[in-house]
């Protein structure tokens, strides 16, 4: 098994390599979000994951939740608050204009206001959170893996927030995940989209600490602020004791798309797809796609 790992730990990792058959799979290993790019926008996915073109620009909004990351990667690093807060408004004003869509905002006035707001509203976010960050004992921080998974026919890769000493089972760690919203989730720790991600990391930071893995917990904090008065954090947790069942649909769903893009196909775009829509239709109009697809 390959393990590529970037990351803050304390402890030791230990992997076992194994061979792993690849055959026509167009692509190395599955991630969550490329599953879910996949799932959302098949020709998207294929022009970013299989192809690896990096041109589609990113959303205010992704902006801001990597650059609350960046700070607290920081913080639970052991940095004093303002430096991570620091470090995320730095990420922000980093990006450059082409890698951004403003959507609306088209002049370099309209722009330049734009970014203001952003680092607003990151500002904003970030402090709801530090003014009162949940605690934990940390064993790792931005915690990188790709692993092999018995029944699985591509290796599975996930970054964690955070790996921590589970309070709940003794010997046991935690995987904690960190979202900014602008709206609390719907369904909470039973939403779909929170067990397909927790069970991706739950694989890997099984295999990288080599200890049991109890909970899946996600912090949501809420970019703007609530008008009465209640907290700007929400928390889920997904206790694998009670998922399972969730387990051997994840395996069905991996092996199923494994074989859907193995298979000769064409790639159909998804105009309606909020995020890349409009770029995928592009690419099937101009015929960027050669035989293969």
């Amino acid at each position: 098994m390959k393990l590529k790992k970037k990351a803050k730990t304390i402890g030791k990792s230990k992997v076992k390599k194994k061979p792993a058959k690849r055959g026509r799979i167009p692509i190395k290993h599955w991630s969550h979000s490329s599953l879910m790019a996949f799932l959302r926008n098949p020709l998207a996915w294929y022009k970013r994951y299989v192809e690896e073109i990096y041109d589609t620009p990113t959303t205010p909004a992704a902006v801001i939740g990597s650059a609350g990351h960046k700070a607290l990667e920081h913080f639970y690093s052991g940095v004093p608050k303002e430096i991570a807060t620091q470090k995320g408004l730095e990420y922000v004003r980093n990006i450059a204009d082409f890698e951004i869509n403003f959507g609306a905002a088209k002049t370099r006035t309209a722009k330049k206001k734009k970014r203001k707001h952003m680092e607003q509203e990151y500002l904003r976010a970030v402090g709801y959170y530090l003014a009162r960050p949940p605690r934990h004992k940390v064993l790792g921080v931005e915690v990188r893996g790709v692993v092999e998974v018995e029944g699985l026919p591509l290796p599975i890769k996930a970054i964690s927030d955070l790996v921590v000493e589970s309070k709940v089972d003794k010997g046991a760690v935690d995987i904690v995940d960190h979202k900014f919203v602008a709206s609390f989730s719907k369904g909470g720790s039973a939403k779909s989209l929170f067990i397909i991600q927790a069970i991706f990391n739950y694989y890997t930071v099984r295999e990288i600490f080599g200890k049991p893995v109890r909970r899946f917990i996600v912090y949501e904090c809420k970019k703007t602020k609530n008008a009465d008065g209640k907290s700007q954090m929400r928390r889920y947790v997904i206790d694998f004791k009670e998922r399972r069942e969730d387990f051997k649909v994840f395996h069905r769903l991996i092996n199923d798309a494994t074989e859907e893009i193995s298979r000769q196909r064409k790639y159909l775009p998804n105009p309606s797809d909020m995020f890349e829509g409009d770029s995928s239709f592009d690419i099937y109009k101009l015929e960027l796609l050669d035989d293969r697809a």
